[in-house]
C-alpha cells in the first residue's frame, strides 16, 4: 500500500477539481520559512496553489498528480499566464465574461503539450464556459447553489451574507437570519457521505471516514460564516454565487501577484504519478489531503516514502477533511509537528470544510 493505492479504486480520467478548494493563504504561510530558493513538491490539482506558491520564490515546484486531466488543467493555466495580461487571464479562465475563449485557446494551443492539446481539444464546451468551472466538484457546488440553497434562503439573503460585517455582526446575522432548522437539515443531507460521494468527490475518498460527514462540515461552516470575513472569501463567494469576485480572488488570480507569477512559470515541472515517485529531494511539500484516502497502514507507508524525499528542515503541509491522519508513530522522533502554528492557521482557513491542518517539519529524513 502506498500513496497510489487510491489509484486502483477511484477514477482519474476527468477533471474532478477545476479550481483548488484549499486555502492558498495558509498554505503559503506554513511553507514560507522553508522554501525560498528551494524545491517544493506539490499535488497539482488544478494548479491554483502551485501558481500561488511561486510567490514564495522557490527554485522549482514539481507538481504531481495521478490524473492526466488535472495536469492538463495546470498546463492550460501556465499557458494562459504566459499568453495573456491580467484582465485577459481572468476572462479566459471564466472569472469575468468573455465570448472570445475559443479564439484565445486557438492562439495558445501550439504552446501546449500533445497530451494537454488532446484533452482540451475534446472539451471545447469547458473552454467556452471558462475552465475554472469545468470540474465535477464545481458542478456539485452549482447544484447546491441552484437547486438546494433556494429551498432555504432567497437570493437576496444569500448575497446579504456576503455583506461586510464585523465578527459580532456576522454572528448576529447567522443566528437570526441564516441558521434555521431547514438550513441545518438540508445541509446535513446534501453534504452527507452518500450525496457528496455520488455527486462531488469519489465514494472511495470516504472509505476511511467514520461518523456523520454532514454534521461535521456543518460545524465548520458555522465557523466560516461567523468567525471569518465572508465578503473577501473567494471559496465562499464562489459556492454562493458561482464565481469569484474582484474583492474575493484566490492568491494566484490577484493582480498584485500576476507579474511575479508570470516571471517564475518556468520553475514549474509537471509529473504524472504518486507523490512518493517524484524525483529529487525537497524543502517543502504541499500534500493536499492525500492521506485522507488511505488506510492507516497505507498512510504510514506513504508518509515514510514522502518524508524520505525531504531535506533536513523541510516542511510537510497537508489537510484532513474527516479522517484523522498525522505524523505516524514511527516518525515522531524525526518529525516535529508544529501543532500550535497549524491550529492557528486552521482557525483562519477560508476553505473551511477541512477538519484539521498539519505543518510537520522533518528534522531527520
Amino acid at each position: 500500500m502506498s500513496a497510489s493505492e487510491i489509484d486502483a479504486r477511484a477514477r482519474f480520467d476527468f477533471i474532478r477539481y477545476a479550481s483548488v478548494w484549499e486555502d492558498s493563504g495558509i498554505l503559503c504561510e506554513a511553507l514560507r520559512p522553508a522554501v525560498a530558493g528551494g524545491r517544493i513538491l506539490s499535488i497539482a490539482s488544478a494548479g491554483d496553489n502551485v501558481l500561488a506558491m511561486l510567490t514564495l520564490d522557490p527554485a522549482e515546484i514539481v507538481a504531481v498528480d495521478l490524473s492526466a486531466p488535472q495536469l492538463a488543467a495546470v498546463e492550460l493555466r501556465l499557458a494562459a499566464f504566459r499568453t495573456l495580461d491580467h484582465a485577459g487571464l481572468l476572462a479566459f479562465l471564466g472569472v469575468t465574461p468573455s465570448s472570445e475563449r475559443a479564439a484565445v485557446y486557438a492562439r495558445m494551443r501550439p504552446t501546449l503539450s500533445a497530451r494537454a492539446r488532446d484533452f482540451w481539444d475534446r472539451h471545447p464546451d469547458a473552454i467556452a464556459a471558462g475552465v475554472v468551472h469545468a470540474g465535477k466538484f464545481e458542478r456539485f457546488f452549482g447544484l447546491f447553489r441552484r437547486r438546494v440553497l433556494p429551498l432555504v434562503h432567497r437570493r437576496r439573503r444569500v448575497l446579504d451574507l456576503l455583506t461586510p460585517r464585523d465578527a459580532a455582526g456576522r454572528e448576529r446575522f447567522y443566528r437570526t437570519h441564516w441558521d434555521s432548522w431547514r438550513w441545518r437539515l438540508i445541509f446535513r443531507v446534501f453534504f452527507s457521505r452518500a450525496v457528496m460521494g455520488r455527486l462531488g468527490r469519489d465514494p472511495e475518498f470516504f472509505a476511511h471516514v467514520e461518523g456523520s460527514v454532514g454534521e461535521r462540515i456543518l460545524q465548520r461552516t458555522r465557523h466560516a460564516l461567523t468567525a471569518l470575513e465572508t465578503h473577501t472569501n473567494p471559496y465562499l463567494t464562489y459556492i454562493l454565487t458561482g464565481n469569484y469576485a474582484a474583492t474575493a480572488l484566490p492568491t494566484y488570480l490577484q493582480a498584485a501577484h500576476f507579474e511575479t507569477i508570470r516571471a517564475r512559470l518556468d520553475r514549474v515541472t509537471l509529473h504524472q504519478g504518486a507523490a512518493e515517485g517524484a524525483p529529487g529531494r525537497f524543502d517543502g511539500f504541499n500534500l493536499s489531503d492525500i492521506f485522507e484516502y488511505m488506510s492507516p497502514a497505507g498512510h504510514a507507508t506513504a508518509y515514510a516514502a514522502i518524508a524520505a524525499l525531504a531535506r533536513p528542515g523541510a516542511r510537510m503541509v497537508y489537510w484532513n477533511l474527516l479522517a484523522p491522519r498525522a505524523v505516524p508513530d514511527g516518525w515522531r522522533d524525526r518529525v516535529t509537528a508544529h501543532r500550535t502554528l497549524a491550529e492557528a492557521l486552521h482557525a483562519r482557513d477560508r476553505a473551511w470544510f477541512y477538519g484539521a491542518f498539519h505543518v510537520d517539519e522533518v528534522r531527520q529524513p
